[in-house]
């Protein structure tokens, strides 16, 4: 039921379909016909906007010494498709997420995807529902569920891209600069697969794989920082 979903949210709202409505794929009104509520993009749109500039107005009012740039980082390591994947996940939106049945085997990238997506659209439905209280309890809401991460975010440097991580880490901790090497390349050229890896002078950190260079030596920072235990 979807009010056990709105309890978990702790709001509760006047139109429980609004709620429902963002947890409707567009794939789920292709299988179900008579369906009588709309798919969430919409309300995907409103909660992104609404979203960005919840956790923008927190920033600007509570880091008064802080430039720009390094706000715009802490923003966008708020409002990634991964972290609120893992903040729907947290407050139960995948149990109540209805889609098609070939989006329901996908349990990779595309379901992240969706619940991000979700995420975004319960914000608006939130900002909806609540009339001309809206703006405020959907503050509430990202307050609890979204900046509560902050903290832990400018702690774990993890609004830096991994490779600038991983970078910063070894200069401070053992005075070498990494550098990448393509290790190996396979497939063709429209589809071509690279691993590289990530070196600590001549020593082997890490290995990464990607569609292109970049997310190859992306994904060898990353397994780097995991291995290193940076």
């Amino acid at each position: 039921m979807i009010e056990e979903l709105a309890k978990k949210l702790g709001i509760e709202f006047n139109d429980i379909d609004l709620l429902q409505q963002a947890l409707t794929h567009r794939s789920y009104l292709n299988e179900h016909r008579s369906y009588k509520l709309d798919h969430n993009e919409r309300l995907e749109f409103l909660g992104d906007a609404v979203l960005e500039l919840v956790v923008t107005e927190h920033l600007y009012k509570n880091f008064p010494d802080h430039a720009e740039g390094e706000m715009t980082n802490w923003r966008a390591a708020l409002v990634n498709g991964e972290m609120l994947a893992k903040i729907s996940k947290r407050l139960g939106a995948e149990e109540y997420l209805l889609m098609s049945r070939g989006e329901a085997k996908d349990t990779g990238r595309a379901r992240q995807y969706l619940l991000a997506n979700a995420f975004e659209s319960i914000v608006g439905a939130i900002y909806l529902d609540q009339g001309e209280n809206g703006y405020a309890v959907a503050k509430d809401f990202i307050k609890k569920n979204v900046i509560v991460e902050l903290a832990e975010i400018i702690k774990n440097k993890s609004y830096l891209d991994p490779k600038s991580r991983f970078q910063e880490e070894s200069q401070e901790r053992v005075g070498i600069t990494p550098s990448y090497r393509v290790l190996e390349e396979s497939g063709p050229d429209h589809d071509k697969k690279f691993v590289v890896g990530v070196y600590l002078g001549e020593e082997l950190s890490a290995k990464g794989e990607g569609l292109s260079k970049q997310e190859a030596q992306r994904s060898a920072a990353e397994n780097a920082l995991k291995a290193k235990g940076w």
